[in-house]
């Protein structure tokens, strides 16, 4: 399956694109993280592993900036994820987590349509990129309606069509075909060789040394 040519990534003028230090998550009173530092470069596909529980789901919601730390200092594209201009870079970061982030009332094609919006990205790619995930008979489908493979494919469909600097993959292989599983690796080779950057989190580790630079293992919030 041939992904799509198209998308242009912005320059990336930073030497690092997301960098944590001594990063810390509470629950209230139980410690998620512990003293994580983290440094990803422009190019570079870091995988992160570890058990059920590990930190390794809140450790990508600190990195996508949807997470505030208990502790420690947290900067993606060069701003600080507890300040306001967090806000200003979230169309620069691509996420997709478990739960599809699909709107269930809208078709495949009128989800895409509006992330192309939100994101300020020219109208006009839609077709191209569900046609690149074996979904443009299913354009005019609801996501609702969708099976989960699907729902996750027009994801990945979105995800090759913005202009993403960070890309945070949470099991993004789970319970996808061989077809699909190429696909995630293809989309995460091309926004590294772009000058982006991927995180990919799974419990196996082969499939994630299979496409990353480096591995990291999470172990009780703490990283090795």
């Amino acid at each position: 399956m041939k992904l799509l040519t198209f998308v242009h990534f912005l320059p990336v003028p930073a030497a690092t694109l997301s960098e944590l230090h001594d990063i810390g998550v509470t629950a209230g009173s139980t410690p998620i993280l512990r003293g994580v530092d983290l440094v990803v470069r422009p190019g570079e596909v870091l995988g992160l592993f570890g058990a059920n529980g590990a930190g390794k789901t809140t450790l990508l919601r600190v990195v996508a900036t949807l997470l505030r730390p208990s502790a420690g200092v947290a900067t993606v594209l060069g701003v600080d994820v507890t300040s306001p201009q967090r806000f200003d870079i979230r169309h620069r970061i691509g996420m997709i987590g478990h739960i599809p982030g699909l709107y269930p009332e809208l078709t495949l094609g009128e989800n895409l349509d509006f992330a192309a919006s939100v994101a300020g990205v020219a109208p006009g790619g839609v077709e191209q990129a569900l046609e690149a995930v074996g979904l443009l008979g299913a354009i005019n489908r609801r996501a609702g309606a969708s099976s989960h493979g699907m729902q996750r494919r027009a994801e990945f469909a979105r995800e090759l069509m913005l202009e993403r600097d960070l890309l945070l993959l949470d099991e993004p292989h789970s319970a996808l075909d061989q077809d699909a599983v190429e696909l995630v690796n293809g989309l995460v080779g091309k926004i590294a060789a772009g000058g982006g950057a991927a995180i990919l989190v799974s419990h196996d580790r082969g499939r994630v040394d299979a496409v990353a630079d480096r591995s990291l293992e999470l172990v009780a919030g703490s990283l090795r």
